[in-house]
């Protein structure tokens, strides 16, 4: 029997829509974080086989999710391109800030190598799922890689890339191009190894204008979805934008994604009234909502469902779950639509 994420990205709407949640495995939960206590680094947390699985498969046990994603993280990308990573308690990531010239000198190192952990941990996921759940592989967009990178780590605004396209272009387009091509290596390593379905975060793509995220994020993005057809990978990839606004649209349309995941400022009769009608859709609920839990979490949970209700559509976050969310309130969530 067909998968329920898969029904839905093969275009068909169910009457109950799957759900998962992104960072469904993380720190809302006592046993991610015993799991956690246990490795002295956050990359040597992602890059170890044995506790990724199991902190992976322990949403699907708790709450019987349709879809389990592989834990890692985004910024694993840079290290193949021969950038350090760390993260610092606190104050998340940080890398050295990558200037204009210094991208001259990068070149992709040996993908296959240097985040082969992860291929195994998504192995070892095809074999301990249960059947009806659907493995989702993922990346970083290399717009938002590329923030991190030139930012050397998080940044309200993006200010030193949003330059360095302006001043640099030929110099950023080349990071976007580099980048790309180690994440197609990449999702063609997990989708080789067993995931079902391949999710590409743009977490940055707010606030850019139309000419400049037709460059930094619709192009670059094709290149992975043209690159990873090329080499024979035919699993659905989920596109995420998130904050895109309007540029949903064009993203949706020239990026040759499969399904669209849809953040929370969305308006939902705006996505329903633009976006393609064969589209699958995934989203997009607030996780203040979830935070919030009672009714208020079941009416907008019941909102959704009947707004997309007729549509291919996947019940999910408009981002990621925050640590403070109740388990309570998933359990809610999850009945909710189940019930």
């Amino acid at each position: 029997m067909t998968k329920p994420i898969l029904k839905v990205l093969a275009g068909e709407s169910l009457d109950r829509p799957p759900v998962w949640l992104m960072r469904q495995a993380g720190r809302y939960l006592p046993e991610y974080r015993s799991v956690r206590a246990s490795t002295n680094s956050f990359i040597e947390f992602c890059l170890d086989p044995e506790k990724a699985t199991e902190v992976t498969l322990q949403p699907i046990r708790r709450f019987g999710f349709d879809g389990s994603i592989l834990f890692a993280d985004i910024l694993l990308i840079p290290m193949t391109l021969g950038r350090k990573v760390w993260f610092v308690a606190g104050e998340g990531p940080k890398l050295d800030p990558l200037s204009a010239a210094d991208i001259k000198n990068l070149e992709v190192g040996d993908v296959e190598v240097i985040l082969g952990p992860v291929g195994q941990t998504v192995a070892n996921l095809s074999a301990a799922l249960p059947s009806e759940t659907t493995l989702i592989g993922f990346a970083g967009s290399p717009w938002t890689v590329a923030t991190y990178m030139i930012e050397g780590g998080g940044s309200k605004d993006r200010w030193n890339a949003r330059r360095m396209y302006w001043e640099s272009p030929d110099q950023m387009a080349r990071l976007l191009e580099l980048i790309a091509d180690a994440t197609i290596r990449y999702l063609v390593m997990q989708a080789n190894a067993g995931a079902e379905v391949l999710k590409l975060f743009d977490s940055w793509a707010e606030g850019l204008p139309p000419a400049m995220f037709q460059d930094v994020v619709i192009t670059p993005t094709r290149r992975i979805i043209e690159g990873l057809r090329a080499a024979g990978i035919k699993c659905p990839v989920i596109g995420f934008p998130k904050g895109a606004g309007p540029n949903y649209l064009p993203y949706a349309e020239q990026t040759g994604i499969s399904a669209l995941a849809l953040d929370h400022g969305l308006d939902t009769i705006w996505a329903l009234d633009n976006l393609p009608r064969d589209l699958p859709l995934q989203g997009h609920l607030d996780p203040a909502a979830l935070r919030a839990g009672g009714p208020a979490l079941d009416r907008e949970v019941d909102r959704i469902v009947a707004a997309f209700r007729g549509r291919p559509h996947i019940f999910n976050l408009g981002h990621g779950i925050t640590p403070d969310v109740p388990i309570a309130h998933v359990e809610q969530l999850v009945g909710r639509l189940r019930g």
